[in-house]
């Protein structure tokens, strides 16, 4: 028997709610897998349904997973019952297409394209209509393709609204691309959903069939559901009625996705007799933590009102600590890591949370620096991202004309219609002959066909040319611009912005180097980021702090986190200052952001910050406002401090710095390579042996962030 005792109230009012619909606004860290787990359990166990009888549906497979194992767990002793239709929308959809899919034009045998092979079916699309993909990035017309069979708009209905030249090349290229899609037998992931959608609407044996057999439907995440998703859950509930479903308004944070948060705040128009059930007692946070999170998103206007509350009244008070810079930012979150783990904090219960992936650039680099283990969770490690190691495989290039392995990364990207098969006979042709592949292709590019190879060549010769007139920050701005880079990837999908972004957060990284001469920073940057790739690289700890976006966090918890970039501009992000609708979902994000912490929060936000190569002054971030001022505590960085150490910002202007008076055996500090001994000094240089993997450096006297010891 069930032990309903273990429940709350409202979690048990959700589980014994069987009949009609019912809305489970489940605020973060109430339990709401528990409810879910036991009504499903409760069904069974009253008997009131048949495992195939139950449609519960879940975002992800381990969501899936785990709900079967809980409710085995619940009511047997011998595993999880069978519950064929728990799953994800599109595992659910492709049960019900290979048993009707003929209705709408796929055989049981269909199959299902991934990204790659539907990226590749819009190319061969736009080959056939001769469209070029230096006109039209066909990432972004997938993208088009995709939101708008989420928002069930079929090639038809696009023509009918297209306007400007790429919508209207995507109402071309739409229906070719579905022609592709039928003539192999395939759907891609939308048209899972879409197809089912369709079938229930045209289908009415079919509709029927599915309505009969459902008597309960739930939903795991409802303010996570796109259109179509919403359309399926209607039509399969038209009948019994019986649909629960969960979620929390103030969670929903993936509108780039394609989920809108209409469908849970308006689930009561959509059924007048549902009964709303709010869990809010939290079991996860203590009741500072609640009450910040509430000042922030409290201000949305479209959100149910609901407010979490908990028994573990007071804990910590929330520390807001505003950093010199974002150097200071990065040691401070890992000084105090490192201060925490001397108290017994495990290094997993600890996360460093930011809104944008590239953010991740400093904390990586002072997390190798003091050797304090981290992962990165939902991402990539910010010099293993691909934009970031072809921008490096051109600046290897250049820096070395032999390296092939950097020339076959890049000649074709962005793609200049250049194959690998050329690429491997252009090298060994070059090698015949004893020279490096872009000498052979100068010399004897004129006998071969493919002339994108005599341009490419000659365009590492005119940047290999340049190379010694210019700073590093200039090189790589160069190379940007002349292989269109950045260009290629202006596509408007959000994933091409994130890359964008990471190459700027790279030129931030140049910018240390402008104390070099032109042309010397290049081989001592290369050389510093092979060495942070090769500890990089190292065995990694299981015990780890992790590093991840917000997004990433959601649905997670941890004794302590930090959450970095709290400034205007940053978190909430800029768009907002095109979009101000999407305040609100900023909102929401800094919501969920501030809720995964148990019991220590750290808000930090920096003074100024490197933006992409330049230094920026930044306001406070209004969601630190909006947390009521008695439940923290601020911190400042020592301005002195961190000013001496501080000295990249010799940029922004000021030319009052002192001549550094240093003599040979002097010990030195350098922001970047630590502690020095200094080995010779004249008017304009200083050469200093640093310790260990930086060895020698010779720096600019006035300009180097140098201070004496």
């Amino acid at each position: 028997m069930l032990n309903l005792d273990i429940l709350n109230i409202e979690q048990r009012a959700a589980v014994e709610t069987t009949d009609g619909a019912v809305l489970v606004l489940a605020g973060a860290g109430s339990g709401k897998t528990r409810v879910l787990t036991y009504r499903i359990a409760y069904i069974l166990q009253e008997k009131l349904a048949y495992p195939e009888e139950i449609l519960a549906v879940t975002f992800t497979n381990k969501a899936a997973g785990e709900m079967k194992v809980r409710i085995g767990s619940l009511i047997s002793e011998s595993g999880a019952p069978k519950l064929p239709w728990a799953g994800t929308f599109h595992s659910i959809c492709v049960k019900m297409l290979r048993a009707y899919g003929e209705y709408v034009g796929l055989s049981k045998t269909f199959s299902i394209y991934d990204p790659a092979d539907q990226l590749d079916a819009v190319k061969k699309s736009m080959d056939k209509l001769n469209i070029s993909q230096k006109d039209v990035n066909p990432r972004a017309v997938l993208g088009a393709i995709s939101s708008s069979k989420n928002e069930m708009i079929d090639p038809e209905k696009y023509q009918g609204f297209a306007q400007g030249y790429f919508e209207e090349s995507v109402a071309a290229i739409y229906p070719k691309y579905n022609q592709h899609l039928r003539e192999n037998n395939a759907a891609d992931f939308d048209d899972l959903l879409l197809l089912v959608v369709k079938l229930l609407q045209e289908n009415n044996q079919v509709r029927e069939r599915y309505q009969k057999q459902f008597k309960y439907i739930l939903v795991d995440e409802y303010q996570d559901t796109n259109h179509v998703q919403y359309l399926m859950v209607k039509l399969l509930a038209a009948l019994n009625g019986n649909i629960c479903v969960v979620g929390d308004d103030d969670q929903s944070i993936y509108a780039f996705r394609g989920a809108t948060i209409k469908n849970i705040l308006s689930f009561e128009k959509d059924y007048p007799q549902a009964k709303v059930i709010k869990l809010e007692q939290n079991y996860r946070s203590t009741s500072v933590i609640l009450d910040a999170a509430y000042g922030v998103v409290s201000k949305n206007k479209n959100r149910t009102a609901k407010k979490l509350w908990t028994d573990k009244d007071g804990g910590n008070k929330i520390v807001i600590y505003k950093a010199f810079d974002e150097r200071d930012e990065a040691k401070w979150v890992v000084n105090r890591i490192r201060e925490v783990q001397k108290e017994g904090v495990a290094l997993e219960d600890i996360a460093v949370l930011y809104r944008t992936n590239a953010q991740s650039r400093n904390l990586e680099e002072e997390f190798l620096h003091q050797a304090v283990q981290y992962k990165i969770v939902g991402g990539v490690r910010f010099y293993e991202r691909k934009e970031i190691k072809d921008v490096l495989a051109y600046l290897q290039l250049l820096y070395n004309q032999k390296n092939d392995t950097a020339l076959l990364r890049v000649i074709n990207v962005p793609r200049r219609g250049i194959g690998p098969k050329t690429v491997e006979e252009a090298i060994d042709a070059a090698r015949e002959r004893g020279v490096s592949t872009i000498e052979y292709l100068l010399q004897f590019g004129q006998n071969l066909q493919n002339r994108k190879l005599v341009e490419f060549a000659q365009l590492i010769q005119y940047m290999n040319l340049r190379m010694n007139e210019m700073h590093l920050i200039d090189l790589i701005n160069l190379v940007l611009e002349r292989t269109e880079y950045v260009k290629s990837l202006q596509d408007g999908t959000s994933e091409n912005e994130a890359r964008i972004e990471n190459i700027k957060e790279l030129l931030s990284v140049a910018s240390r180097y402008a104390e070099y001469a032109p042309g010397a920073g290049l081989s001592t940057f290369l050389e510093e980021i092979s060495l942070l790739e090769e500890t990089v690289s190292a065995e990694q700890d299981p015990h780890a702090v992790t590093l991840m976006t917000v997004h990433a966090a959601k649905g997670l918890e941890f004794t302590q986190v930090f959450v970095v970039g709290m400034e205007e501009g940053l978190f909430p992000h800029s768009r907002v200052y095109t979009n101000p609708a999407e305040l609100e979902e900023e909102r929401r994000l800094a919501y969920v952001a501030i809720t995964r912490a148990r019991d220590y929060l750290y808000l930090i936000h920096a003074d100024s910050r490197l933006y992409f190569g330049s230094r920026q002054q930044n306001m406070i971030s209004r969601f630190i406002e909006d947390v009521p001022e008695h439940l923290t505590v601020r911190n400042v960085a020592n301005q002195i401090n961190s000013f001496e150490e501080g000295w990249e910002d010799f940029d922004d202007g000021w030319t009052g710095k002192p001549s550094l008076q240093i003599k040979v055996g002097d010990k030195v500090q350098h922001e970047y390579f630590g502690t020095g001994q200094v080995l010779a000094v004249d008017d304009s240089l200083v050469k200093v042996r640093f310790a260990g993997v930086y060895g020698v450096k010779e720096l600019a006297k006035d300009l180097a962030p140098l201070r004496k010891v």
